[in-house]
């Protein structure tokens, strides 16, 4: 079985391998130039939380898209095998995955709140039409 809507599915999986690579190219070099001594003893957030701001961003934004999406992934996986993954539901996928991409790039570079927010809701208000259709294809 092929469907639309595992594209944007696809695109997603591939834009988190992104946040995380861009996640370690800065993370690794601040943790060099600032000497830290990784403890197993110290919890990782205290540890991390003497990183710059622009370096934590990137790993806070991996793991938005560890959360958030996981939704998503159910829903586009449920479209997909309940043979509704075309049309409008594909359209609100790719637009899902846009504003997911569009969310990262704002955390990643200035963690802008209030645009990350208003993009944030954009996005789950595509994830609830998904939700919709979703509801409408299978009861």
């Amino acid at each position: 079985m092929q469907s639309e809507i595992l594209q944007p599915v696809v695109a997603l999986l591939i834009w988190s391998l992104v946040i995380w690579s861009w996640m370690y190219a800065t993370r690794i070099p601040a943790v060099v130039a600032m000497k830290m001594v990784l403890d197993p003893n110290v919890p990782k957030g205290e540890q991390m939380a003497t990183l710059p701001p622009n370096v934590r961003w990137k790993a806070d934004n991996y793991n938005h898209l560890m959360e958030a999406p996981t939704m998503f992934y159910a829903v586009a996986l449920t479209l997909a095998v309940a043979g509704a993954g075309h049309g409008v539901a594909v359209a609100m996928a790719w637009v899902y995955v846009g504003l997911r991409i569009i969310h990262s790039l704002v955390q990643v570079t200035s963690n802008h709140i209030p645009t990350r927010f208003a993009v944030f809701v954009l996005s789950t208000l595509a994830q609830a039409v998904l939700v919709a259709l979703a509801v409408r294809a299978v009861f």
